[in-house]
């Protein structure tokens, strides 16, 4: 508006009484006399609106001679220059997470001690530092820097909201995301030096599980329980979908099949939900091992962008003869609008199967339903979900005997 240098600046409402050049010290008398008593203070009072009015055209003006001259000399727009720049603070975060500073800074440590507890330099540590604190993640007194109750709650080992390990993910998905100009020459991803590691599979099952958390209960609202006796839950993960099942229906029996790496993990997860009796699990590849039969409903949660065009068919088909009459066929993932576009959190994860997949992607609502038509699934509808995925939903009629 242009008023800045007659500012600190406070505008009480409804009255609409200014105040200018307001110190601490007049606070109180401010809160006392106009919000206590609706008395202004007038001797900080603006009241002089033809300077006000005549500061901000001054000002407008002003502003609008800068965007032309920026315009006539070319200079690159303030957002694009944000949006090219966008990774750094992204980058400053992760770092902080793989180094695990948060907790390092704990209840206050300064640079030297947060440094030596990551057996990191003391110079950069608190070159990093600084930057979180620019970003609102810490902040500094003297020497000391402290969590914000944010990091605090969501980045601190041991916390009760701790979201590190899942967000560790993001710092792998980062490497992946560097060889995104060569992956678009090749059509696929690019091999890296970063092996996918024990430790790997905990971050992406934890993250996941995360993500995943509040969506289930929101899934099971959607499809419901009734006529629902045995799911199978085709690349379950962390089982968080087959525990939400059991625990709307103790008549609900859910069988989790996944890779052998992952089963380990899924077995804990279930084992803390306290649902062993309904929910079972066992290793293996949903492309190629026996699926079983008589299922009520199968579950592809967030798993088809992984796959291509005819991996997706090829498992849809045999989700198909594995279904009991009548029973469904659920995919949950972000879809594309017709023309591939949007939304931008579904592009954007295309884009994020491209580095990471040889041939995963995000995939339109009409190519699922199409999918699922050609499998021998009817009455395919999307369900809507608050939040970045949806639903597709198939149903069978007639089940083939035998697996394609």
């Amino acid at each position: 508006m242009g008023l800045c240098d007659e500012g600190p600046i406070i505008v009480v409402y409804p009255e609409g009484v200014w105040y200018r050049r307001v110190q601490l010290s007049d606070v109180s008398e401010i809160v006392e006399r106009h919000l206590g008593h609706e008395e202004p203070v007038e001797w900080l009072v603006w009241r002089d609106t033809s300077a006000m009015k005549a500061m901000a055209a001054d000002h407008g003006e002003k502003f609008h001679a800068a965007m032309e001259a920026r315009e006539k000399a070319g200079t690159l727009p303030e957002h694009l220059n944000q949006l090219i720049r966008s990774f750094m603070p992204s980058r400053c975060l992760l770092t902080a997470l793989e180094l695990d500073l948060f907790t390092a800074v704990g209840d206050g440590a300064s640079a030297e001690q947060a440094g030596a507890k990551i057996n990191a330099s003391a110079r950069a540590t608190a070159m990093l530092l600084h930057a979180l604190v620019a970003l609102g993640l810490l902040s500094k007194s003297g020497d000391t820097y402290q969590n914000t109750p944010e990091s605090d709650r969501f980045f601190v080992q041991g916390s009760k909201d701790n979201h590190r390990n899942g967000l560790l993910h993001n710092a792998n998905i980062w490497h992946r995301w560097s060889t995104l100009t060569e992956a678009v020459r090749k059509g696929g991803s690019i091999p890296i030096d970063r092996a996918r590691t024990p430790e790997w599979t905990k971050d992406f099952i934890a993250s996941m599980q995360h993500h995943a958390k509040d969506r289930a209960p929101l899934v099971v609202n959607a499809l419901g329980t009734a006529n629902v006796r045995r799911i199978l839950d085709l690349g379950g993960g962390s089982g968080i979908y087959s525990i939400a099942f059991a625990q709307a229906n103790p008549e609900v029996k859910c069988e989790i099949l996944d890779l052998p790496e992952v089963v380990p993990l899924t077995t804990e997860y279930v084992s803390r939900a306290g649902v062993q009796s309904q929910v079972s699990i066992r290793a293996g590849n949903m492309l190629a091992d026996d699926l079983g039969s008589g299922y009520d409903l199968i579950m592809l949660n967030a798993i088809c962008h992984m796959f291509s065009e005819e991996q997706n068919r090829h498992i849809f088909r045999r989700a198909r003869t594995a279904l009991a009459p009548n029973g469904r066929l659920v995919v949950q993932d972000f879809i594309l609008n017709p023309d591939k576009t949007g939304p931008l959190h579904a592009v954007l994860f295309s884009i994020n199967m491209l580095v990471g997949t040889e041939s995963g992607a995000s995939y339109s609502e009409q190519e699922y339903t199409d999918w699922m038509n050609d499998a021998g699934l009817r009455d395919v509808r999307r369900v809507n979900l608050p939040g970045p995925s949806d639903l597709i939903v198939g149903r069978a009629s007639k089940p083939d005997r035998e697996p394609r």
